[in-house]
């Protein structure tokens, strides 16, 4: 009997499981986008302008330490706060849902601080009134967040990425907007708290939120501390995207810190002709980048790829921080920023989906969501001693500084590299 030489065919692989994520329904990703670029608007018109308005309306002329003092309260309560009320939502138990309550009493309240911010008499009372609108903006950010991962398949985050970063710059945009339209105090901090009103309300009514009432466990001391921190060496997929975030962050940070004095060193200008300047170089920058980082959310779901954007941002901002730590012109300048725009914008449209992908805990994602945002936060409080340290070695033109900022550039680079679960 001849012996039957064919070969089995290879098994099979069995059917990957499905993504358990149900689709969202119609309009979520923008009605989620929305209230973001709201909350955005309502944080950052008074941080990058309107504050520094309000305080010399109340001590005067000798106002630079009371507004350092209101600022640095201000990133300090939100850097924190955050991942704090993402654990406390997280672990929410209502009728309402657990996200739902955070995001309407997180909005209810900042508007409430901004509004003691728009009329204090005192200065001890602003600073109240920023904290507290600090902590609920900040609430209702860490809460809209956690939605993503529960509500989008993961093939599909790119665009919710992207557009949640596109809400950040263009929440600058609007705030630029509304400074410029009228020279009331008042008007410049409510206009964005009716912006908050109008569209995080609409998205907390039409927020389908499930009931949780998985039991929990006690939230002990260990747990509170917990808060603010993760395990890498048992989630080391997400240590190396938060080690991309910080590089990548601390990378691009100087440059809008210091742009005002660095323009005024490097061009001999004084520091009110840099300023001006500066103002019309952002502007068109930040439009630019809102532009690309919609674009590139939409682009990465199509090609299903996340880490090659985020590497070629890292790339491109250390090109951009290199071409203005040796410029000496305007022209070289302009180049730098223009790849710094670019790489911003990349790099907004995957900060999101690449920690949506890599949560240690996706069930209760708002806490570590939370300490993603660390990464964010960090670099611009390590950033001033540091620049201060390089001045005092001589380093007026900030060279050192834009030099060791493209290192960092280059080690998001690296980092991002080792993140395997993420295409």
């Amino acid at each position: 009997m001849a012996l039957d030489s064919t070969q089995a065919p290879p098994p099979v692989p069995p059917p990957l499981a499905p993504d358990p994520t149900p689709a969202p329904p119609n309009g979520f990703v923008l009605r989620a986008a929305l209230s973001n670029w709201s909350l955005w608007t309502a944080l950052l018109t008074p941080g990058v302008l309107t504050l520094a308005i309000r305080v010399p309306e109340l001590v005067g002329d000798d106002y630079e330490g009371a507004y350092s003092v209101v600022i640095s309260t201000g990133i300090v309560v939100g850097m924190l706060g955050n991942p704090l009320w993402g654990r406390l939502s997280d672990r929410t138990r209502s009728r309402f849902g657990r996200r739902r309550p955070w995001i309407a009493g997180g909005a209810l309240a900042g508007v409430a601080g901004t509004s003691v911010v728009a009329f204090a008499p005192e200065l001890w009372l602003l600073v109240a009134g920023w904290v507290l609108a600090q902590a609920g903006f900040n609430a209702a950010l860490a809460a809209t967040m956690a939605t993503v991962p529960e509500r989008i398949p993961a093939a599909d985050q790119g665009r919710a990425s992207g557009a949640f970063g596109a809400a950040i710059t263009g929440g600058f945009l609007t705030g630029s907007a509304i400074a410029a339209a009228t020279q009331h105090t008042a008007v410049m901090f409510l206009v964005p708290c009716g912006l908050v009103l109008a569209f995080t309300g609409a998205f907390a009514l039409t927020l389908r939120d499930p009931v949780v009432d998985a039991p929990l466990k006690p939230f002990s001391l260990k747990e509170f501390a917990g808060t603010f921190g993760f395990d890498p060496r048992r989630h080391p997929q997400f240590g190396w995207v938060w080690l991309t975030k910080f590089c990548f962050v601390f990378g691009v940070a100087a440059p809008s810190t210091y742009m005002v004095y660095f323009l005024a060193a490097r061009l001999d200008l004084a520091p009110v002709e840099a300023a001006a300047l500066v103002g019309l170089v952002f502007l068109v920058n930040f439009s630019v980048q809102t532009g690309v980082t919609l674009g590139t959310g939409w682009l990465s779901d199509r090609l299903g790829r996340r880490r090659p954007f985020a590497a070629a941002a890292a790339l491109l901002a250390a090109t951009g921080l290199l071409l203005m730590a040796f410029a000496d012109g305007l022209p070289q300048i302009l180049a730098g920023q223009a790849f710094l725009t670019v790489a911003g914008g990349l790099f907004a449209a995957m900060d999101g989906v690449l920690v949506f992908q890599t949560l240690p805990d996706p069930g209760a994602p708002a806490k570590d969501l939370g300490v993603a945002n660390l990464a964010n936060g960090l670099p611009g409080a390590i950033i001033p001693p540091v620049a201060t340290g390089l001045l005092a070695l001589g380093d007026t033109d900030y060279t050192l500084l834009f030099v060791l900022c493209a290192a960092f550039s280059l080690a998001a680079v690296a980092a991002v590299g080792r993140v395997k679960s993420v295409p």
